[in-house]
């Protein structure tokens, strides 16, 4: 005998499908170091750029990502966007799901690297940042 399940059976419920795609997007080295960065607060794309060494395609892809997870919200300011830990979390244990990630990842290497690198990309004005990293390819230097 042979039993057809109801087709509500086969999907998975609403929170399951947030923590699949939660957890899929802390499965990355370079969206963790992003997540880790936006606890000194908000940041602009160019200053994640400049942090990650990675091209600009390639962060925007992580953004996404963990915008689509959950982890991050965005705003646009002018020509800039700015990034920052979403402040309502779509699981109540999503939030605990973060915390137990940067208590894990605080003592490492890596992370007190960007965090120090960080400090001196912040310092540095957004204009000159953004000129910096786009704009190589136009120099004749």
């Amino acid at each position: 005998m042979w039993y057809i399940s109801p087709i509500d059976e086969m999907k998975p419920d609403r929170n399951m499908r947030h923590t699949v795609a939660a957890l899929k997007a802390l499965a990355d080295a370079n969206r963790l170091r992003i997540l880790c960065a936006l606890r000194k607060g908000e940041l602009c794309v160019c200053q994640l750029i400049a942090l990650l060494k990675l091209a600009p395609s390639t962060v925007s892809k992580h953004l996404s990502v963990l915008r689509a997870a959950g982890w991050v919200q965005s705003r646009k300011n002018g020509r800039w966007v700015h990034y920052r830990l979403t402040s309502h979390f779509r699981t109540p244990q999503a939030a605990k799901m973060l915390k137990l990630q940067f208590e894990e990842l605080d003592q490492t290497g890596r992370l007190m690297n960007d965090l120090k690198h960080l400090d001196a990309i912040c310092k540095e004005n957004m204009e000159t940042l953004c000129k910096r990293l786009f704009c190589k390819a136009t120099r004749s230097d």
